[in-house]
């Protein structure tokens, strides 16, 4: 599962970093790898979302208080995302024009394919072999538990 709070600390200080190298008049080719972590945090943050929406099969059973919890946290740090974006569009548009940032978001969206599959769908692969597992071993429990019920019926009326 995804850390919203790891994720927002991380988009926070990539973004300052981002302001602080705009505010020393770095280029945004020199700061591609603050730009890249503030990118991955935003796109774990929205993938948060998604798991707030849809959360996993156990996390509706067991963690049903903190769901509400999480929804107010996720929500937040998807606030505070939206407006990082924005100053962000901002700073980009008035230093390098428009175009940049029609490039930023193009760029955005290609990490955000790639992450998805490297990153995103292997949690969500490790998530459902989680839960088949458990489900798995609960109807071994209970077939085991009705199977031996159904020897000893037979055994208390002497079929075995």
């Amino acid at each position: 599962m995804i850390e919203v709070g790891a994720a927002i600390s991380i988009a926070t200080g990539a973004f300052n970093a981002i302001k602080a190298g705009f505010a020393a008049g770095r280029d945004i080719e020199g700061m591609s790898k603050d730009l890249g972590r503030w990118m991955g945090a935003v796109s774990d943050i929205k993938k948060a979302e998604e798991y707030t929406k849809k959360p996993p099969l156990f996390k509706k059973l067991f963690a049903a208080g903190s769901v509400e919890e999480e929804a107010m946290q996720v929500f937040m740090a998807k606030k505070k995302a939206e407006d990082m974006r924005n100053q962000l569009r901002q700073l980009i548009t008035l230093t390098r024009g428009p175009s940049a940032w029609d490039e930023l978001l193009k760029t955005e969206a290609d990490i955000r394919k790639k992450r998805q599959k490297a990153i995103y769908d292997q949690q969500e692969y490790r998530r459902k072999v989680v839960e088949w597992t458990a489900i798995t071993i609960g109807i071994a429990i209970v077939g085991s538990f009705l199977f031996w019920l159904l020897v000893l019926a037979l055994k208390t009326r002497g079929v075995l």
